[in-house]
């Protein structure tokens, strides 16, 4: 799986407008929902919500990956937030996150769901990508970024 055949350049913002967690998480579900047409708007944003007070989706190194599952969503899709300033996501490291990658998934699909989870904390594991990252400012070098970053290891 690459996340480049999830994402579309209109599903990422930079930067984020919200100030909270809570606002970032429903910008970027209105951003996924309005770029794929996705059905479900309300059910996704309590499904993703309803993931995120269970356990934070803070990874550390300023990353998030809030997640969620609903029947109106045909197949895996993606959107990808700024936060400048960083938001305070309840992370792991206790640190603030700027970078957030947002996944939804059908609800009776595990498996991609899964790969896509792999695939985003693998190619953040790279440090020097992360500050392209949190440098980029427009949506299509973000999906440049991610392109070259997954054109280096095989999927």
């Amino acid at each position: 799986m690459r996340l480049t055949d999830i994402l579309r350049t209109d599903c990422v913002k930079i930067p984020l407008v919200a100030t909270d967690k809570q606002a970032a998480i429903y910008e970027l579900v209105d951003l996924l929902a309005d770029g794929e047409g996705l059905d479900g708007h309300d059910e996704l944003r309590e499904a993703v919500w309803k993931r995120e007070q269970t356990r934070t989706t803070g990874i550390g190194h300023g990353i998030a990956i809030p997640h969620g599952k609903i029947s109106g969503c045909d197949r895996l899709c993606m959107a990808v937030g700024k936060a400048d300033p960083p938001i305070e996501f309840g992370a792991i490291d206790d640190k603030p996150v700027e970078l957030i990658f947002l996944l939804a998934s059908p609800a009776d699909q595990t498996g991609p769901h899964i790969q896509a989870l792999a695939q985003i904390s693998r190619i953040l594991t790279d440090g020097e990508f992360r500050i392209a990252m949190r440098a980029a400012e427009s949506a299509e070098q973000v999906y440049a970024l991610i392109a070259d970053e997954e054109a280096k290891a095989p999927v």
